[in-house]
């Protein structure tokens, strides 16, 4: 594959790219949503589970961001009734379908994070 061809085979158009590196960055950027998404991946559910494995997050943050990630398809909340109310979070298949990304991106920061050691 050269520079002039897109990962779909098709001539790149930069405007489009930089559309799509925006939608992307919209949807998935910012601080917390990575980490939310690699917790609930990991196996945390339930809404203290998730604030507890991210250092630093606060209760009205993680309840902002699982918000706009439902809007955005990326986590499905279901409530069961009690006594007491149970919410449980899950990444959705959606969600899923850039999870190669993620670990890419995590394979990337450790290389990075070494490489700055080295120096």
């Amino acid at each position: 594959m050269n520079e002039a061809t897109s990962v779909l085979g098709k001539p790149r158009v930069q405007a489009e790219e930089v559309q799509a590196l925006q939608d992307t960055i919209y949807v998935i950027g910012g601080k917390w949503r990575l980490p939310i998404i690699n917790s609930i991946c990991n196996g945390n559910k339930r809404f203290r589970e998730i604030e507890r494995s991210i250092p630093g997050i606060t209760t009205r943050m993680l309840s902002k961001e699982l918000r706009e990630m439902e809007l955005n398809k990326l986590v499905k909340r279901t409530v069961h009734p009690g006594p007491p109310v149970l919410v449980e979070y899950e990444s959705t298949p959606y969600c899923k379908t850039f999870g190669s990304i993620i670990l890419e991106m995590i394979r990337w920061g450790k290389e990075h994070r070494d490489k700055l050691r080295e120096e």
